[in-house]
């Protein structure tokens, strides 16, 4: 029920979401959609490529076909422009067979840079077919892969789970006329690590030490998130260690991505340690004279509310405020969550008002999630109450809320609120998709 309950919330706010911007849409339609609707002084030998190549009708044979009938000059500068304009509305293997076609034609007019944009489009587009297609002829043609596009190309491999093709194209990037220096051994280093390889990124580490000197704390940040990943408790206190022997002091984002892998490692396997382990780091931190921030105490909270430990959670909104680390509104959030679901209707209600009291002003989350919440576990008068907390505040798009409350009263019986709730919707120009529901269940 609570799940059901939080799909009709997200879902709801979506749909408001989507008819209060849907006038904004519509007068930025020509600037969104400029790759379709070409401007107005585009030559029209670009708009004409542009048609050929975004067409909808025929295979990738028509496209050729209708390519060998454009009699405009084919110029390096046209071919570029017509896949800038083209990208976000052509699909990648149109504009592969473009960009194919026009090296035919165009021989050893179109430059590296041609070859270094198309490749980095087809990155950004994460097609690994066309990607390995343009790789391999520009190796074959002897073109130059300049350092930005082969960190796009990396990323890329990585994020599609071919991170050994991204460490093959890394070792020979000499055949591709890219040198190995500062920029690509970090690029191969952080593509690694951002989806966990670590212990592969260190490996690049011990090989090029001479060319990573002036981005040591970059690197060392990257394997750091790397072991984090993959929860590695061990491995990541040895980089912090690293850090230290070597002079590069961890700040606060090193101590937070630390924090995150030492809860959810503890979360999962020693949920009583959470909290005074945690608490360890945060007393090392200040040793260092690195502050943890709410940010800091909420990667704890957040682990806390996971494993309903409701207790230790107050105790540390408590902590926050008398050790001068101003809780914010996640923190509350936070602590209301757990208390709400384990069944605290009273003391959550009095961490809701401690938040305002404070003058802290939340945004629609904290409010959609919290009344999703109450409305699971069957607590639609709580959740009311919250509903008018949030009137109270001002922050407006009710929408969302107007259309979980409503049919959640109405199947509880409740028409009369239910009623009244849509009639005050209504009343305020507020669309709801929902009142069609309201009848059929009246």
């Amino acid at each position: 029920m609570k799940f059901k309950m939080h799909v009709l919330l997200n879902s709801a706010w979506k749909r408001c979401w989507l008819q209060n911007t849907s006038t904004q849409n519509l007068q930025l339609l020509s600037v969104s959609l400029y790759s379709t609707l070409q401007p107005i002084s585009a030559p029209p030998q670009l708009q004409e490529l542009c048609n050929i190549v975004m067409s909808t009708v025929g295979g990738l044979d028509d496209l050729e076909l209708s390519l060998n009938k454009f009699k405009d000059c084919l110029t390096s500068s046209l071919v570029a422009q017509a896949i800038d304009s083209s990208k976000h509305e052509a699909h990648t293997r149109r504009l592969l067979r473009f960009f194919l076609w026009s090296s035919k034609n165009l021989s050893y007019d179109l430059e590296d840079k041609d070859y270094n944009y198309t490749l980095r489009v087809f990155a950004e587009k994460k097609d690994y077919t066309a990607m390995d297609i343009l790789i391999g002829d520009l190796k074959k043609e002897g073109r130059a892969m300049d350092a930005q596009t082969f960190g796009l190309v990396a990323e890329t491999l990585v994020k599609l789970g071919k991170e050994d093709e991204a460490l093959g194209i890394f070792k020979n990037l000499d055949k591709y006329k890219c040198p190995i220096d500062e920029f690509t051994v970090t690029a191969i280093i952080n593509a690694l690590c951002s989806k966990g390889h670590a212990k592969r990124a260190e490996g690049v580490v011990l090989h090029h030490k001479d060319n990573i000197t002036a981005t040591l704390p970059c690197i060392y940040r990257s394997l750091l998130y790397g072991w984090s990943v993959q929860r590695n408790v061990k491995e990541a206190r040895r980089i912090i260690q690293e850090m230290k022997s070597n002079g590069v002091i961890p700040d606060l984002s090193c101590y937070n991505t630390f924090l995150r892998c030492l809860c959810e490692r503890n979360l999962r396997h020693n949920p009583s340690g959470l909290v005074p382990e945690a608490l360890n780091v945060m007393m090392e931190m200040r040793s260092y004279k690195v502050f943890p921030t709410s940010i800091s105490y909420n990667i704890l909270l957040s682990c806390l509310g996971k494993t309903r430990r409701v207790k230790e959670s107050c105790q540390i909104l408590e902590t926050m405020n008398n050790s001068g680390c101003t809780p914010d509104w996640v923190s509350y959030y936070l602590v209301a969550r757990v208390l709400f679901l384990s069944g605290r209707f009273g003391k959550g209600k009095e961490i809701v008002d401690q938040m305002i009291e404070k003058g802290l002003v939340p945004n629609h989350k904290f409010y959609y999630c919290l009344i999703g919440i109450l409305c699971g576990v069957e607590r639609v008068n709580h959740a009311l109450e919250l509903f008018e907390k949030m009137k109270r505040s001002s922050l407006g798009g009710y929408g969302p809320v107007y259309d979980v409350l409503i049919p959640k009263l109405c199947r509880g019986g409740d028409f009369e609120k239910g009623r009244e709730l849509w009639d005050e919707a209504t009343h305020m120009g507020i669309t709801l998709q929902c009142s069609r529901d309201v009848w059929i269940l009246q």
